[in-house]
């Protein structure tokens, strides 16, 4: 049976979540390249790349960027935005030499969505693995704690001229968000993240024996808790 990301990340999600748009990538980037000792050409791994929007905006900082997702119809929409080439992957298995990137990133909570905690523990591992000594990892994810502080339980929208019905909660032992997604026309889509605080996610790279240099929670900058996001900017020991 597949899992729920493998089935949900197509067209669909793309008319259904326009506003996802280059500016909140684009203020992103600019945070990375003002907190790390940024350098033009740096090699830089996008895992789970999506549509490519941080792609693009990795490139316009001057690095060499590299991308994968598990998508066929995200990896397409992502060659409009980068000439690069792309690679249909699983973070679980990655395809890129250990030690060969500047830094690898992790974007827009391309995160959580694994049954088990050691699954998680393991991709980032993976991630790790692909940073040269004393190079830098990036995690952006969801705050947690004001997912579940204002989780909004039903909204409708459409998906062209179908009605969309999206539902939200959390799950009987409060560890995963779930939303599901039903048009009228029948099709069913269903999203599971798991709610990892930042205290879990550092031990997570703590125990692959990485450093978590920062922490924002938001895209400008702001203090970790008082945004909507967790940002961990993290360096693997030389």
């Amino acid at each position: 049976m597949a899992e729920w990301f493998e089935e949900w990340f197509g067209e669909e999600y793309l008319h259904l979540y326009p506003h996802r748009n280059e500016a909140d990538a684009g203020r992103l980037i600019a945070l990375l390249t003002r907190e790390l000792p940024w350098r033009v050409g740096w090699r830089v791994l996008d895992v789970a790349c999506g549509a490519g929007r941080h792609l693009a905006a990795l490139e316009r900082a001057g690095a060499v960027a590299f991308g994968f997702d598990l998508s066929l119809p995200l990896l397409r929409r992502a060659r409009e935005a980068t000439a690069r080439p792309l690679v249909r992957a699983d973070m679980r298995a990655l395809p890129y030499r250990a030690r060969s990137m500047d830094l690898t990133v992790n974007l827009f909570t391309s995160f959580g969505y694994f049954a088990a905690d050691e699954e998680h523990t393991d991709a980032l591992g993976q991630m790790l693995s692909t940073v040269r000594p004393g190079g830098w990892f990036v995690i952006d994810f969801l705050n947690a704690e004001q997912v579940r502080a204002s989780l909004v339980p039903v909204e409708e929208t459409r998906y062209g001229e179908t009605l969309v019905r999206i539902t939200r909660g959390l799950t009987a032992d409060g560890r995963f968000v779930r939303k599901t997604i039903a048009l009228a026309d029948g099709r069913r889509f269903e999203e599971r993240v798991r709610l990892l605080g930042p205290e879990v996610l550092e031990g997570m790279l703590v125990a692959h024996g990485a450093i978590v240099r920062a922490r924002f929670g938001d895209y400008d900058g702001a203090a970790l808790g008082t945004g909507n996001r967790t940002i961990l900017v993290a360096q693997v020991a030389a």
